[in-house]
Formats: C-alpha cells, sequence, structure tokens
C-alpha cells in the first residue's frame, strides 16, 4: 500500500506510540486524584501541555486539550460567545472555504435568536463569510473592508493552510493585524498547517489557534486550542472545576494528551529538515505525474486546483484531469494500492462538488473530478515515484478524448 491521504489522518510515530503504552497498562491513575498514581498522570499532562506550547511559541496555561481539531474549533466559538455578547460585538467573520466544524458553529450561533418585545425576534449573531481568491487565499483588504462595514464585529476566524487544496493563506499575519488595531478577536485553524509550516501565535498575531495530533503523525481523539487571554472563554463542558483550567470538564486522555506531547516535541526538533523532506516529496510527485502523462502526450490534461504546481509549504496537491472521473480514479487507485481523497475526509461519502473548490471559481464538474494527494515525513522517494507512475496508468485508462 502507498498511503497519500496525510491530510486525512498520518500513521502514528512508533515513539509516540512508545511514549504512550505506560499510560495505556500500568500508569493508568486518575489525573485528578490525590495519591502517587494519579500524580502520575497530572505530571504527564503537565509535561505535554509544555510540549505543545513549545512546538507553537505558547505558554502551557495557555493550552487547552480538546478531542480533536474539531472540538477546538466548536470550542472558540462556544467559548467566546457570553464575552461577545456582554461587549455588544456580535458579527462575525469568516470564510466560505473553512472547515465545516468551522462553519457549522458560526452557523449554530447566527441561529440562536432572542425575543424583543412581543413579537420580534432578532438573532444573536450575524456573520459575513468571504470568498477566496483564486488560489484560496484570504485577501486582507476584503476583511478590512468588511470590518469596516460591520463595526460590532467580534471575532474573525480565518484558517492558515487549507484543508482540500493545501495551500496557505499568505495574507494572514496582515489580517490578524488589522483585527489586533480594532480589539477583535482572531482565530486561525492550523490542523494542516503544522508539519509543514513553522507556527508562532505572537508572530501570527492571534488569540486562538486549533491543532490536532492525528494530523501529525500523534493518536486520534486529541487536539488542542491555544487560547491568549482565557478570560474571554466560557466552560463549554461542566463538571469539572480542575480540568483544562475549569473549561473543558471530564478525565483527562492521559495517554493521548501524552502522545501528543510527544508528537509536538519530535516535531519541533525535527520540522525544519520536515518541511523541506515533505516540500520535495510534493514536488518529485507532481513532477513525475507530469513526465508520464507527457510520454503518452497528455500532460495538457493535468491541472492543479488553486496553483500551478507543487506549494513548497504544504503537504498537499489537489488535482483534476480533464475527461477523467475523479471517484473513478480514486477506486481504481485503490484497487491498485494508492490511497487519496476526494477532499476533506469529513465530506468523503458525499457527491456534491467541493464547495472550497466551488467557491474558488472551479466549476461543479472539475470540482467533482478533482482528488488530494498529501504526503507525510513517513512516505519515500520511492513509492512517491511509484505512486505517480499508478497514478497516470490509471488517468491513461480513465481518459476519453472530448
Amino acid at each position: 500500500m502507498i498511503y497519500l491521504d496525510n491530510a486525512s489522518t498520518t500513521r502514528i510515530d512508533p515513539r509516540v506510540l512508545e511514549a504512550m503504552m505506560p499510560y495505556l497498562t500500568d500508569e493508568y491513575g486518575n489525573a485528578g486524584t490525590l495519591y502517587g498514581l494519579g500524580r502520575k498522570s497530572a505530571k504527564a499532562i503537565a509535561k505535554a501541555r509544555q510540549q505543545v506550547a513549545d512546538l507553537i511559541g505558547a505558554k502551557p496555561e495557555q493550552i487547552i486539550f480538546t478531542s480533536g481539531g474539531s472540538e477546538a474549533n466548536n470550542m472558540v466559538f462556544a467559548g467566546v460567545k457570553d464575552y461577545l455578547m456582554s461587549v455588544g460585538k456580535t458579527h462575525i467573520v469568516t470564510t466560505a472555504i473553512e472547515h465545516d466544524s468551522v462553519l457549522n458553529a458560526v452557523d449554530n450561533l447566527c441561529k440562536a435568536q432572542d425575543i424583543v418585545g412581543d413579537s420580534c425576534i432578532k438573532p444573536r449573531f450575524d456573520a459575513t463569510y468571504i470568498n477566496p481568491r483564486r488560489n484560496s487565499s484570504i485577501y486582507y483588504e476584503d476583511v478590512k473592508k468588511v470590518i469596516e462595514r460591520e463595526p460590532y464585529t467580534g471575532i474573525v476566524s480565518i484558517m492558515h493552510t487549507n484543508n482540500e487544496t493545501g495551500l496557505e493563506n499568505y495574507w494572514l499575519d496582515y489580517i490578524a493585524d488589522i483585527c489586533n488595531q480594532r480589539g477583535i478577536l482572531f482565530h486561525t485553524d492550523c490542523v494542516q498547517a503544522a508539519g509543514c509550516n513553522e507556527l508562532n501565535v505572537d508572530e501570527i498575531g492571534c488569540d486562538f489557534m486549533s491543532l490536532s495530533s492525528h494530523k501529525i503523525h500523534g493518536a486520534k481523539g486529541v487536539g488542542a486550542l491555544y487560547v491568549r487571554d482565557k478570560y474571554v472563554m466560557s466552560p463549554i463542558i461542566f463538571g469539572g472545576k480542575s480540568q483544562e483550567f475549569g473549561l473543558r470538564g471530564g478525565t483527562e486522555n492521559v495517554a493521548g494528551i501524552v502522545g501528543f506531547g510527544a508528537a509536538c516535541e519530535i516535531l519541533r526538533l525535527n520540522q525544519k529538515k520536515d518541511i523541506k523532506y515533505i516540500a520535495e516529496l510534493l514536488q518529485l510527485l507532481y513532477d513525475n505525474i507530469q513526465k508520464h502523462l507527457a510520454e503518452y502526450g497528455l500532460e495538457h490534461i493535468s491541472h492543479v486546483n488553486g496553483g500551478t504546481g507543487a506549494s513548497e509549504h504544504s503537504k498537499a496537491i489537489n488535482m483534476r484531469f480533464d475527461n477523467v472521473d475523479g471517484e473513478t480514479l480514486l477506486l481504481m487507485l485503490d484497487a491498485r494500492g494508492v490511497c487519496v481523497s476526494a477532499g476533506s475526509a469529513c465530506r468523503s461519502h458525499e457527491s456534491e462538488p467541493s464547495r472550497v473548490l466551488l467557491a474558488m471559481g472551479i466549476d461543479a464538474e472539475d470540482a467533482r473530478n478533482s482528488i488530494r494527494l498529501s504526503l507525510s515525513r513517513m512516505n519515500s522517494k520511492e513509492e512517491v515515484q511509484e505512486a505517480a507512475k499508478i497514478i497516470v496508468d490509471c488517468v491513461c485508462a480513465l481518459y476519453q478524448p472530448s
């Protein structure tokens, strides 16, 4: 098997599993207890919190552990709701290409209503969804215009790296600066950015950052939310005042958290090398696809959605091939032992074209026929070259000249 769907999930690093094993066997104490077994678990969580913080230039007390990136994204909006209502800043700015966990959380806030007087029903929150430019970047001037038009904007949420295209938003720090100057909270979903970009919360200027363990060779079911100032947050799960600073009650997933910390530590110590290696792999994959297509005189049928080739700050590339059905291609590749994706794993069973690609201006048929190829440090150059050959073999088998 050649696994090219690392934007969906990554293989757990053996060193991460080794770090987790004691907390799945003998070190099973509840971190909230006072005896020695429990104190060991609490100490392990504190170490992991520091490891996550070190990866992004934060303080450990600014890290809230969650069940994953989706919960971290939801926690932002559920957590700041009361604060934003108290200060009368109930407009939200986000984009049309965010992860579903952001868009659905914003939509849920905007559905909540207050009854004013005898009959008038007024939404508590409203939102503006900004469309991207062709390369999936959100231009800072577009955000600035919305903020100037909507003076009650309380929070802006814009992802760092898109989960379907793999493309980085190059204007992120400019957008954060606009928000900081106006006292507007800024959140960025960095689930796909970690591992292919060096992240620093102060350099970006964000108030919130979402991360996920299983995207960086940690275990599934663990994530984190960076929160610059916890005073703006209300609890999302009640029942544990000492757990996650009172913001998320519940017995901690000690083994998962320890694994996440280990994954962050491994990444921090090796990320310059890993980022360079993954970028080289992605370029090698793209170049070999083009080379093999050229052998058939078909190099003109391939297209990169949002770009002209492989990005140097990404682990993913989103491609389509003229007159080749994307779903059939995906299934044929699976039969040949190559795992790729049709887009976001959260929408992989839907037949509708990707809303991200549609928002970028790609037509419905092309969006439906697109596939996402994504790599990690655990891929080898040899399997990437082999995968490129198999992809082209399948494309040529399916290609129907118009």
